[in-house]
This record gives C-alpha cells, structure tokens and sequence, in this order.
C-alpha cells in the first residue's frame, strides 16, 4: 500500500492536536509519498489555531476530494451548531467521521489519521473507543488496537473496557483472531514476520482458583497459533516482563487489557507511539495521547506522536 493522501480529523475544538500538527507542518521533515494533506473540520477553528501557533501558510477551501492540491494544506470545512449547547460538539465531531468515512469509501491510497477525543461527550457509551465506533461504521468485525512504536508495540485483548468485565471478555477465540491479525498485518504491511510475546491475566499467572484464565484460555490459544506457525511465546507474567532482556527479544506484546500493556509502554516511550487500528478497510492511526485540555493554548506539547504517525504513513 502506498498512501498519497491523508485525511485529517481535527477531532475536539480545545485540544492540543493542532497544535503538534502544526509543528509538525513548520518542521523540516520532509514527506516521500505523502503528497496530498486534507484537514476535516472547522475552518474557523483550524484558522485560528494556525495563527496561535504561528502558521502562517495559507489553506484552500475545498468541497470535493478529488480538488485537493500538493502545495497547499486543504480544507474540507465541517460546520458548528453552537444553539444545541448540550450536544454541538459531540455533533460536531460525528459529523467530521461521517465526512472522513464516506471519502474514504469511495477513494483508495488514502489514509486516516484523527486526533483524539473525549470519549464521554462524542461516542456516549454506544462504543468503548474510536476503534469500535469506526469497525461498527465499515462493517469490520474484528478490529484490533495496536500502540505500535518501531522498538516494540503492544496490543490489548479488551480495550477501553471496564476492569469488572475483563476476565468474561478473555477468550481462546478471541486471543487467535487478534493475534493473527497482527501477525498478518506485519507480514503484509511492514515486511517482517513478529516475534510476539504474550502475557496472561492473573499476577504471575496464577490464581487462587482451580482453573485460571491461563489455563483455560490464553495457553490453549499459544498452543494453536504455535501450530499455526505463528512465533509466539507465554504466558509471561505482566509485572516484570517490560525490562530490557526481555523487550529486546520481541516486536510485540499482547495483554489481556488495556492498562497492562498501554502504562509500560508510555513509561517507555512517552509520547513516541501510535495507535493504529487492524481489520478496516483502510489505514486508520491516530496519536497516542488525548485531547490533553490542561496543556490547550500553552504552545508546550510533546509532537513525537505526531511525527512517529506521519513517519509510519510515508513508509508503509
């Protein structure tokens, strides 16, 4: 795949992503494949943050995908209704996805790439994240999360899903269908079969109980995708296998839920990672941070991330 085009959901109003996109975008870093960059959201908003953050080139204004240029950074404008005070940006936001989608419907070679949201104000409990809300939205029936950095990327079984459900979301079935997706999306996309390491659920892989989640459903699921030709290995126990000798030896790591795998790999890395999401029918990443309203208007945000995913897109 070779990707020509980005669109770029601008996401929440008061968010820093602006701001480290257009650091991006002031920076030397110079693009090979990307030619074309297209920005969905409000050009009020954009326009303002671009003189905030000192960016002084000019956007085009464009109603149809097919008028973005090379030059310039286009705009594809999403209105506000600010007279619904209770649900305008939630509305807002939708309406920008709902745009992005139907572009990338109909065209090919063109990625997605969102800043992030506030989950509470825009998805309302009908999803657990953006990856769920835009798998239910293309019909893609196992969407996968992977916090990818180039040293090692890790991968949770269940995503934003609250702890009290993370044990009856474990399951054999579940374990070999992300895991393959992952291994395919190596071999296919990055061109290097993966060493991955997989880790159980209970603190050292045990637990009081007379079966554990270890033994009824990650280590029979190893066992499967070991016959699958797959090069994995575990369960490891999640309390000390982020140290050096052991990250060394593999690409990525799965857990069993979101904070397991997610809270290393930022202590490593800080803001040097994406998310991309596995299973659509095209190219889906996003920063790994959120909106981060406490730093909004400081001019003081980290763009590693920002730079790691426009780096990851000009290189697949």
């Amino acid at each position: 795949m070779t990707i020509e085009h980005v669109l770029v959901v601008t996401a929440e109003p008061k968010s820093v992503f602006l701001e480290i996109f257009f650091k991006y975008l002031k920076s030397k870093n110079k693009r090979k494949k990307i030619k074309k960059i297209t920005l969905i959201g409000n050009k009020e908003i954009i326009q303002k943050e671009a003189r905030i953050n000192n960016y002084k080139k000019n956007f085009r204004e464009i109603v149809n995908i097919n008028e973005a240029i090379n030059d310039k950074v286009n705009i594809i404008n999403i209105k506000i209704n600010k007279q619904d005070k209770k649900n305008y940006i939630s509305s807002y936001i939708s309406d920008s996805f709902e745009k992005s989608l139907t572009i990338l419907k109909k065209n090919k070679n063109i990625a997605l790439l969102n800043g992030p949201i506030e989950k509470k104000s825009f998805l309302k409990k009908k999803y657990l994240g953006v990856t769920e809300y835009l798998a239910k939205n293309t019909n893609s029936k196992n969407s996968v999360m992977l916090i990818y950095n180039k040293k090692i990327s890790v991968s949770p079984i269940t995503t934003h899903l609250p702890v009290k459900f993370i044990a009856k979301n474990i399951s054999k079935k579940k374990i070999i269908k992300n895991t393959t997706s992952i291994n395919n999306f190596y071999m296919n996309f990055l061109k290097k079969k993966p060493k991955i390491a997989i880790l159980g659920l209970n603190p050292h892989c045990e637990t009081i109980e007379k079966e554990g989640e270890e033994i009824k459903e990650i280590i029979p699921a190893i066992n499967f995708l070991k016959k699958k030709k797959i090069n994995i290995n575990g369960p490891y126990s999640a309390d000390t296998f982020f140290i050096k000798k052991n990250i060394d030896k593999y690409d990525v790591v799965i857990g069993m839920y979101h904070d397991q795998v997610l809270t290393p790999l930022k202590t490593l890395f800080n803001f040097n990672a994406i998310n991309i999401t596995i299973g659509l029918p095209f190219c889906r990443i996003s920063p790994d941070h959120g909106p981060n309203y406490e730093m909004y208007g400081k001019n003081k945000s980290d763009p590693a991330s920002i730079f790691c995913a426009m780096e990851f897109l000009d290189n697949i």
